[in-house]
């Protein structure tokens, strides 16, 4: 099982937009590009929702067999860990395995032995990645990059067997996740944590580093966007190294994470993709929601009187919900709108305020990173949240069609618009 070279990880944490984000992803391919569309959700956001892996799953072929879609699909195991993957095996073709938690812990002091004398023929030598990229190696680097990783891969293995031992190696598809941890990984990192992927027989189709600068969740990049093009391009040409040299899978890609409503970054990403013909996946996935609630702003009095109780009951509740999520919001107190001026908005006004439009004047990127965390509010009014998805299908979905193919899709991969 492979994945296709473009793809969009697509969250639905409601189970209701599968068909309008199918309509972004066939839009796509009707502009001439092929987009493989992975709904992933994670075991936080099932335990949160009170939803399990099986509903995504028939959410997800329930939409496809609806829409008439008959390209391949993946329904992605978010961030698993040993502890929570067999929730996740009948219910899913694609793994993203997490070891961000492992990284730095202490591997056998043999089994660091054995990494660095395998690959002790790339020390004191340049690598030779393009004519403007290179990397000079130590024995220490080795000897540092398996002290520090090592272990970390050695349980993504763990986890990878398992899943092969309950689904057959052929029957999923494979992500190796790093992106949660607090410094990116350099290009002489990456290449020998693909080295000891490979020994470790992990056939990893994407992987997803953690880059330079803030990927905050909904809104956009925080960085410097030349040092991210600088970045993402070794990384590039570090997989296509690593491919060749140590037999992983030809199709292995980067994936970026966090990676919806990052339009400062997408013209980078664009150029690098073209420039070397490669792929990658991208996940977008709370995105989803918040185009979920911006429908229901456009909707008429009784939704949109909703949307505000969800921002309002959020704004109450702010320290509870922002916790688990500290590390991937900055979320600016002080020009948070009160819940009374909040309630006193047309319904204009607070689309706007929502929508990730970042030149319009009334965009609050810290209002919608609280909503964007804030959907367990949704879940407490869930009799009513999900009546008001069921009444208004039409309006809602188009905001998370447009949304998906207008501003992520079309600024990605130089597509052209479709009427």
């Amino acid at each position: 099982m492979k994945i296709g070279k473009l793809s969009f990880g697509i969250g639905d944490r409601f189970g209701h937009q599968a068909v309008a984000q199918l309509k972004a992803i066939a839009k796509a391919k009707q502009a001439g590009v092929d987009v493989t569309p992975v709904w992933n959700k994670s075991n936080r956001e099932h335990s949160i929702i009170h939803t399990t892996p099986a509903d995504t799953w028939n959410a997800v072929n329930d939409a496809v067999k609806e829409f008439g879609w008959n390209d391949p699909f993946f329904v992605d195991a978010d961030h698993i860990n040993i502890s929570n993957v067999d929730k996740f095996i009948d219910s899913s073709n694609f793994f993203t395995i997490d070891v961000a938690d492992f990284i730095g812990k202490s591997a056998d002091e043999s089994d660091v032995a054995a990494t660095v004398a395998r690959n002790l023929k790339y020390c004191g030598k340049e690598i030779l990645l393009s004519a403007d990229h290179k990397v000079l190696v130590t024995e220490a680097d080795i000897q540092s990059i398996a002290k520090k990783y090592l272990f970390a891969i050695q349980e993504a293995g763990r986890i990878y067997r398992h899943i092969e031992k309950a689904k057959g190696a052929d029957n999923f598809v494979t992500e190796v996740s790093m992106d949660e941890v607090n410094s990116p990984q350099t290009p002489v990192e990456m290449l020998f944590i693909l080295s000891m992927l490979a020994h470790e027989g992990i056939p990893a189709q994407t992987i997803a580093p953690r880059f330079s600068g803030r990927f905050n969740k909904g809104v956009d990049y925080v960085g410097d966007v030349v040092a991210f093009e600088s970045e993402f391009e070794f990384l590039l040409l570090v997989i296509e190294f690593a491919v060749q040299e140590f037999g992983l899978p030809s199709n292995l890609k980067l994936s970026v994470h966090s990676g919806s409503d990052k339009f400062s970054i997408y013209p980078a990403i664009q150029r690098m993709l073209k420039k070397y013909n490669k792929g990658i996946h991208v996940k977008t996935a709370g995105t989803n929601w918040l185009e979920e609630v911006i429908g229901l702003a456009l909707a008429g009095d009784a939704p949109l009187k909703l949307a505000k109780t969800i921002y309002t009951e959020a704004l109450a509740r702010m320290d509870e919900l922002c916790k688990p999520y500290a590390e991937v919001i900055n979320i600016k107190a002080d020009e948070l709108p009160t819940a009374e001026v909040v309630n006193g908005w047309s319904c204009e006004q607070f689309v706007n305020a929502l929508r990730h439009i970042p030149n319009h004047p009334e965009y609050n990127p810290n209002l919608r990173q609280l909503i964007h965390v804030g959907y367990k509010i949704a879940v407490e009014h869930s009799e009513e949240y999900y009546a008001t998805l069921e009444a208004y299908p039409e309006i809602i979905g188009e905001q998370v069609t447009t949304n998906l193919f207008d501003r992520h899709i079309l600024r990605l991969f130089d597509c052209k618009p479709i009427v």
